[in-house]
């Protein structure tokens, strides 16, 4: 992974963000000497927030388990037919 000053973020945006392109690696910016941020391409992130969304979904799935909030099967196809049709 790079790493860049936010002043060279500042001065170099346009060659960073075309490099940010071509190679799909993220980018450390830092400020004062601290990880300030992070640079990645619009298609990385859009698969991070679809990751996010499946992770969130299964824990979700696993906390109606843990706490008894199921259904049978019979059940979700009773539920759910007014959708199959």
């Amino acid at each position: 992974m790079k790493t860049e000053l936010v002043t060279s973020l500042k001065r170099r945006a346009t060659e960073i963000i075309s490099q940010l392109a071509e190679n799909n690696d993220p980018v450390l910016i830092t400020q004062h000497g601290k990880p300030a941020a992070y640079l990645i391409d619009v298609d990385s992130f859009e698969h991070l927030k679809k990751r996010i969304q499946i992770l969130e979904g299964i824990a979700l799935g696993e906390k109606a388990v843990r706490s008894g909030d199921t259904v049978t099967q019979k059940e979700a196809k009773q539920r759910l037919s007014k959708w199959l049709k």
